[in-house]
């Protein structure tokens, strides 16, 4: 996977140099790193400030560049040809790109994770190379990150990128960085695991659905347990999924759950400008800022009920993610409105990790195939409570599926989580899914009329998902109260968008939600009066 290293080397200071490399087998080590030196010292550049060599991963464990890489004292990073081959080069070679997938590895490798090329493929002698093994050289420049995203909220609101400073474009400008930045504003690794870890609590801060999974998908699971000495095989898991959306089996990815795409999106699909529709999940945009993007945010309004709104995205998005019902809004967008996103030359991600809750799963897109770029995120985690076996998959064109695998470790779903996924899919499973569907849509009218005689608590209205999103003054303070009461509820102010007024409570079972409508009516009389009020 992307950034896949070996050993450490500085991350920030005078070192700015990433050297690309690229080889034929049995290349001498003396020999690239004859070429690194002539190279630099040809251009006036110092070895000391190289931060690190990069290649493709079919490269990584060739003896010449790991030993050019170790002399020169910096780690190897490698690099998924797939992504190698999203990076535009000034000095492509027909051979080179019929062979690997770019047309050079070297310009490739040094710009993905740069800004500029400092000096374009540069190839040794072949009289040099005692093996036969022809090697390359470019090498870039990487500049220091500049802080800069959309910050979009409302309807028809014109936007441009605010940064901090100035960036050149150059080659690299059209292929953002890879290397992990810091990300500001809210906490977007915060997931309500946390607020329950540890403690003896009425879980309503995670919206996998309670009492699973059933007795027949743990038998399907430990079945699986005699196959284990076996590398995975996930050709029958893939097959049932792709029979499930009547798609053919080139449109399906399977991944250790939707958290994993989006860490394949964020480093395989090439992308100048993505954006993130908030609030929603914040797993795109942390993935997408780790793999070094500048991520841009569209901020739907509380006033308009976080409603979509088309026209809020930038014209110039080439990476759009939406969640669709949305968490934690429970917002459930037309798919026409979802439609409008998609033009060629953009990747439209929906996220439908909780449209199986939704009753005949209406507004649906993961069926289609007639939208430009769609990529479709599905996950098994919510509906059958597999957290913990970590499955899901991708929906995409072939073209992006065959990217986003080839930056995909070997076997990276596990046999049983296939095993899961097969079960999964069956007509039973389905039937029963769908049973589970009504009984939340009846579980949660029970919880927002419960919420309805509080004049404390406001509502966001047409909830569709397993959980509610309700704003209420001391929030933070309703909250403590509650756990002393034995509830868990999920703090809204790490999603973009929200604020410390707003909580997310997962929608169980009338018993469980009269106990914490009487909890919540505990907690909202015990606050003590403000002074002025």
């Amino acid at each position: 996977m992307t950034g896949a290293s070996v050993g450490t080397g500085p991350e920030s200071g005078a070192r700015s140099l990433v050297v690309g490399v690229g080889a034929r087998r049995g290349a001498p080590g003396d020999v690239v790193f004859a070429l690194i030196e002539a190279v630099l010292s040809g251009a006036g550049l110092d070895a000391a400030d190289v931060l690190e060599v990069a290649t493709v991963d079919a490269k990584g464990d060739e003896p010449g560049i790991v030993g050019a890489a170790a002399r020169l004292g910096v780690p190897l990073r490698t690099h998924p040809a797939g992504a190698l081959a999203a990076v535009r080069v000034p000095h492509p070679s027909g051979a080179v790109g019929a062979a690997v997938g770019t047309g050079s590895v070297a310009e490739a490798a040094a710009l993905i994770e740069a800004d500029e090329l400092v000096v374009p493929k540069t190839r040794a002698p072949a009289g040099n190379s005692a093996a036969g093994g022809v090697a390359t050289c470019a090498v870039a420049r990487r500049r220091p990150a500049v802080a800069g995203t959309f910050q979009v909220s409302g309807r028809k609101t014109s936007t441009s990128p605010v940064t901090a400073g100035s960036r050149p474009f150059t080659m690299a400008a059209m292929n953002p960085p890879t290397r992990n930045i810091e990300s500001a504003g809210p906490d977007l690794r915060h997931h309500g695991d946390a607020e329950v870890r540890g403690e003896n609590l009425t879980d309503l801060a995670v919206n996998v659905r309670t009492h699973t999974p059933p007795e027949w998908l743990r038998e399907r699971i430990a079945a699986s347990l005699t196959s284990l000495a076996s590398y995975p095989d996930g050709s029958t898991a893939r097959a049932a999924v792709a029979g499930r959306h009547g798609l053919p089996v080139e449109r399906v990815l399977l991944t250790a759950g939707a958290a994993e795409a989006f860490v394949l999106i964020a480093r395989a699909l090439p992308a100048r400008c993505p954006v993130v529709v908030h609030p929603q999940f914040t797993e795109p945009e942390a993935a997408l800022r780790a793999a070094g993007h500048r991520v841009g945010r569209v901020l739907l309004r509380a006033e308009d009920g976080f409603r979509l709104d088309p026209e809020a995205v930038p014209e110039e998005a080439d990476l759009v993610v939406v969640g669709n019902p949305t968490n934690p809004t429970s917002v459930l967008h037309p798919a026409a409105l979802l439609e409008r996103l998609a033009r060629p030359g953009r990747t439209l991600v929906v996220d439908e990790a909780f449209m199986d809750v939704v009753p005949g799963e209406r507004e649906a897109l993961c069926d289609r195939t007639d939208i430009p770029g769609l990529v479709v995120l599905r996950s098994l985690t919510k509906t059958w409570g597999l957290a913990g076996l970590r499955i899901g998959y991708v929906l995409a064109g072939p073209e992006t599926v065959a990217l986003l695998s080839e930056a995909q470790p070997l076997w990276p779903v596990s046999s049983p989580a296939l095993a899961a996924a097969e079960a999964c899919m069956e007509p039973r499973a389905l039937v029963e899914a769908a049973e589970a569907a009504d009984r939340i849509t009846v579980d949660r009218a029970h919880l927002l009329a419960g919420l309805a005689e509080f004049s404390e608590v406001e509502v966001v209205d047409a909830a569709r998902g397993p959980f509610v999103l309700v704003r209420l003054e001391r929030a933070a303070e309703v909250r403590e109260r509650l756990r002393l009461l034995g509830f868990a509820a999920r703090r809204g102010d790490t999603f973009p968008g929200l604020g410390p007024q707003w909580l997310r409570l997962a929608v169980r079972d009338r018993a469980t939600t009269n106990r914490f409508l009487q909890a919540l009516d505990q907690a909202v009389q015990a606050l003590p009066a403000r002074s002025g009020r």
